[in-house]
C-alpha cells in the first residue's frame, strides 16, 4: 500500500509567537491546542485537529531545545542548530525574561533561595499564574542575580550586555537584583497598595544616588551595595532634630515659605516636628541592616500615613518637601549640605512616587 506524504524543507526555524507565549505561560500541549482552536486557527489555516496537535507538539519541542540557549542569550546568536533571524532571537529572549508584575510583587525583596522557591506553589495559587511559569520567572531572577552580583560596572548595563535585554526590562531586573541583595521588606500589609513599578522607580533612585556606584562606577558590587560611608555620614543629620534652636529655625523657615500656598498649612505647621523627626531618624538608622530592610515601611508609617490622614495632596507633598529640603541649607549652623542633598533628593522622589492621594 502506497503512502503519500507532504514534505516541506527549509532552513529557517519556524516559531509561532502565540504558541511560544502559551509555552512560556506554562500551558500543556493539549491546553495550548484548545486555546489555538478557540482562537480560530483551524479555520484560518484550514488545518485539522491532528495537524494542529502535531504542529503544537513540534513547536514545544523546539522551544524546549532552545531553552538552554536562552539561559545564556549570547549563545543563541552563535549556535548553528537553529536558523533564527536576529529580530526573532530578540523576541525569544525578551519574552523569555519577561515577568508578571503580580508574580514579582510576591517575591520582591525575598532571598532568591530554595526556601523561597518551595513557596511558589502558594504564589501560583494566589496569583493564578501557572507553577511552571512561576518557576521560570523565579529561575530567571536567580540566574541574573548570580551573574551580575560580582561584576564591576553599572548594574543596568551589565544586565543589558549579558542577557541582551531591552533597556526597560534591564532596569526592572536591576531593581529585582537590588531588592534581593538588600532584602527590603515589601510584603507587609500597609505596603500592599504599592506596585512593582513603584518599588522599581525607588530602586532606580537608590542605585543612582546611594550606592558605591554613585561615587565610583568601577567599584566592586557598585550598584548592588549601599555606600556605607554615606550611611555613616547620615547620622550627622540628627542635629536637625536634637538641636532645639535648629529645629525651631527650620520650622520657621519652612512655614514662612508655605503660608498661604496650601489648604493644609495648619496641619503642616502642627506636625512639622514629628514629620522632621521621622525623616531624620530614618536617615540616622540606615547604617543598620535591619533598618535598611524596613526603609519602605518607615517611609509609609512615619511620613506618608500621617500626611494622608491630614488629606495632603501630591501637590502639597511636593511643595512641603521642596521647602523642607531647601530651607535646611539656609540654617547658619548646619554644615552637612552635601549629605542632606544626597539624602533628601532620593527621599523626596520616593515619597512622591509612593504617595497615592
Amino acid at each position: 500500500m502506497s503512502v503519500e506524504l507532504d514534505v516541506f524543507v527549509g532552513n529557517t526555524t519556524i516559531m509561532d509567537k502565540e504558541v511560544y507565549q502559551l509555552w512560556l505561560n506554562g500551558y500543556t500541549v493539549n491546553d495550548a491546542v484548545k486555546v489555538r482552536i478557540e482562537g480560530g486557527v483551524m479555520e484560518e489555516c484550514e488545518a485539522s485537529a491532528e495537524v494542529l496537535l502535531s504542529d503544537t507538539m513540534d513547536q514545544y519541542r523546539t522551544f524546549q531545545m532552545c531553552e538552554r540557549l536562552l539561559h545564556h542569550p549570547a549563545k543563541l546568536a552563535n549556535q548553528l542548530l537553529f536558523q533564527i533571524p536576529p529580530d526573532r532571537q530578540a523576541m525569544l529572549i525578551e519574552r523569555y525574561y519577561a515577568f508578571d508584575d503580580l508574580f514579582v510583587r510576591e517575591v520582591l525583596g525575598k532571598k532568591l533561595s530554595k526556601g523561597t522557591k518551595k513557596d511558589l506553589d502558594d504564589v501560583s495559587t494566589k496569583t493564578g499564574i501557572t507553577l511552571k511559569s512561576c518557576r521560570r520567572q523565579f529561575d530567571n531572577f536567580k540566574r541574573v542575580f548570580k551573574v551580575v552580583e560580582e561584576l564591576k560596572g553599572p548594574l543596568v548595563e551589565n544586565i543589558r550586555q549579558h542577557f541582551l535585554l531591552p533597556d526597560q526590562l534591564a532596569r526592572d531586573y536591576a531593581a529585582i537584583v537590588f531588592f534581593a541583595n538588600n532584602r527590603f521588606e515589601t510584603g507587609k500589609k500597609k505596603l500592599q497598595y504599592l506596585t512593582f513599578q513603584d518599588f522599581a522607580f525607588c530602586a532606580g533612585q537608590l542605585i543612582n544616588n546611594w550606592t558605591l556606584g554613585a561615587v565610583d562606577n568601577m567599584m566592586e558590587d557598585m550598584d548592588v551595595d549601599l555606600d556605607k560611608e554615606f550611611l555613616q555620614d547620615l547620622k550627622d543629620l540628627k542635629i536637625l532634630i536634637t538641636d532645639k534652636d535648629l529645629l525651631d529655625q527650620h520650622k520657621s523657615l519652612v512655614c514662612t515659605a508655605l503660608r498661604g500656598k496650601t489648604n493644609v498649612y495648619n496641619e503642616m505647621e502642627a506636625n512639622f516636628k514629628n514629620l522632621s523627626r521621622g525623616l531624620v531618624n530614618i536617615a540616622a538608622k540606615l547604617i543598620n541592616a535591619k533598618d535598611v530592610r524596613d526603609f519602605f515601611i518607615d517611609l509609609v508609617e512615619k511620613f506618608i500615613e500621617p500626611c494622608r490622614s491630614d488629606k495632603w495632596t501630591s501637590i502639597d507633598m511636593n511643595l512641603y518637601l521642596t521647602h523642607y529640603t531647601n530651607s535646611a541649607h539656609i540654617l547658619d549652623t548646619f554644615k552637612h549640605h552635601a549629605v542632606w542633598t544626597r539624602y533628601m533628593g532620593v527621599i523626596k522622589s520616593c515619597i512622591l512616587r509612593l504617595y497615592h492621594d
